[in-house]
């Protein structure tokens, strides 16, 4: 790598809800790593609200760390988990493909060979950021054992929840509909044939229920829904805050399963086949459809990303904002 091509520029988060950009100096390019320049990368509001506003447990400070990450989250941090790169050097197999990688916000990178996966034909780079939220949709359906004929709900439309949602649609004979307080949701959920749902009218006796809207009153709508025996999948993270959850009520008599889901791990009965490479893969090959960009909901130039992250973070109509390098 040439001297005047080892820089960088990245998104730091500095202190809590302040984010700049910095230089740095990239890493010489050694033996088995590539040397790659973004093209996309996706904000993940849920997860990089918590982090931006210093909402990470301490206990969890260790096992919240994303690949690649910079820093820590006493700050500064450099964070971030859904990019998309071409690659500039590195095996010729490799170079100039379309990549996808779990990397914070960041120009251009050095990074092992075996942590970039090639994008399937069908699936545009732009979209292609979906896929760290399709890995966890992909496990929630999975933690939730959906099968055909099930009823299923979905509480918060956010971009993991439609993309559930989405999933869980597409399985034989299922009925899916989608829950959230805010009217607006229900465009991006017509755009992907769902039905749609205010909370006082989700239906009940469903067979599986999915939360996904990380509040309190979000998971007592979910346990509202759920029938006898039935499924509650929790599928948000609260970071630092107490969430109430309502376990009194028919909870007990209905005799109601409530797991937790969380993409950290493949699910156990899933582990011995599924590796998180033969996952990433598949959540990949699973973006192959056109009606999947309803879910981006806004796109900032790179050199922008300090003024517009707070405002990306804060607004609760962002599903997938992108940055574009």
């Amino acid at each position: 790598m040439a001297p005047e091509d080892s820089t960088a520029t990245a998104l730091w988060i500095t202190a809590p809800r302040k984010a700049e950009l910095q230089a740095e100096t990239l890493p010489g390019r050694g033996p088995g790593t590539v040397l790659v320049r973004m093209r996309y990368s996706g904000v993940s509001r849920g997860t990089e609200r918590l982090v931006f506003e210093g909402r990470v447990p301490v206990g969890e400070h260790e096992r919240m760390r994303a690949p690649f990450q910079d820093g820590d989250f006493r700050f500064p941090v450099k964070y971030g988990y859904a990019a998309v790169a071409e690659v500039e050097e590195g095996p010729p197999e490799c170079r100039g493909r379309t990549v996808f990688l779990l990397h914070p916000h960041q120009t251009r990178a050095v990074v092992p060979e075996e942590s970039v996966t090639v994008l399937p034909e069908g699936v545009p780079a732009r979209r292609a950021v979906l896929a760290a939220n399709m890995e966890t949709a992909l496990t929630v359906v999975w933690d939730g054992r959906v099968g055909p004929g099930d009823r299923v709900a979905v509480v918060g439309c956010g971009v993991v929840g439609l993309l559930v949602g989405h999933l869980a649609s597409r399985i034989p004979g299922t009925a899916v509909t989608v829950v959230d307080v805010d009217p607006a949701k229900a465009a991006p959920a017509a755009a992907l044939g769902l039905a749609f749902a205010p909370p006082d009218a989700v239906p009940t006796g469903c067979d599986v229920v999915v939360h996904a809207s990380a509040t309190g009153d979000g998971l007592a709508t979910a346990i509202a829904a759920a029938g006898f025996e039935a499924t509650v999948v929790e599928a948000s993270w609260y970071g630092d805050a107490d969430v109430p959850a309502r376990l009194g009520g028919a909870f007990h008599s209905q005799r109601l399963r409530l797991v937790c889901s969380q993409v950290g791990h493949v699910p156990p009965d899933r582990r011995a086949r599924f590796s998180a490479e033969r996952r990433l893969i598949t959540a990949l090959g699973l973006l192959a459809d056109d009606r999947l960009d309803a879910l981006i909901s806004g796109e900032t130039a790179f050199s922008d990303a300090p003024a517009a992250y707070p405002g990306i973070l804060a607004s609760p109509t962002t599903l997938c904002h992108v940055f574009r390098y």
